[in-house]
């Protein structure tokens, strides 16, 4: 028998307390403990970024994390950006700039993308290169990726 820890930590907006196994990884504790797939797994040894999420509003790539390290931390995910009303001005702006192609990427730049928008409201294209500079993406190359980062600034900074 497995020995467990109990967590609590705010996933979504949503308070969770789970009994995790002390080496789970945050990226399977929230797709197979809480069905949020939308994460993905990539390359596990932090190298591709797929995985990024925000934990207390840094993000960080959840294949690096345990789930218990993130006890009484706040995580958001992908599923956290989209409302009834519709997509995230990041996610739109990914859309409409073909900022991706297979998708496997996208949520995890999405989530870099969010971070790297906190700190650089209005960023270079130097700016969003060093933002992105953990995140892999194997299909598109990344003029549509940083079109699409530039569009969000704008439109964030438009409030729409």
């Amino acid at each position: 028998m497995s020995k467990t820890t109990t967590i609590e930590v705010q996933v979504n907006g949503a308070g969770r307390t789970d009994e995790v196994e002390p080496r789970l990884l945050l990226v399977h504790y929230l797709r197979d403990a809480l069905g949020l797939t939308g994460t993905h797994i990539g390359c596990e040894t932090s190298l591709c970024g797929a995985c990024t999420v925000m934990v207390d509003g840094a993000a960080v790539k959840s294949c690096t994390l345990l789930a218990v390290q993130a006890d009484g931390c706040e995580v958001r995910t992908i599923e956290s950006l989209a409302t009834e009303e519709g997509l995230h001005p990041i996610q739109e702006a990914f859309w409409e700039c073909h900022g991706l192609q297979c998708g496997f990427c996208t949520p995890g730049m999405i989530m870099a993308t969010q971070q790297l928008l906190q700190e650089h409201p209005s960023p270079s294209e130097e700016e969003i290169r060093k933002g992105l500079e953990g995140n892999i993406c194997r299909c598109t190359g990344y003029k549509h990726i940083i079109d699409a980062v530039k569009q969000a600034a704008e439109q964030m900074k438009a409030g729409t």
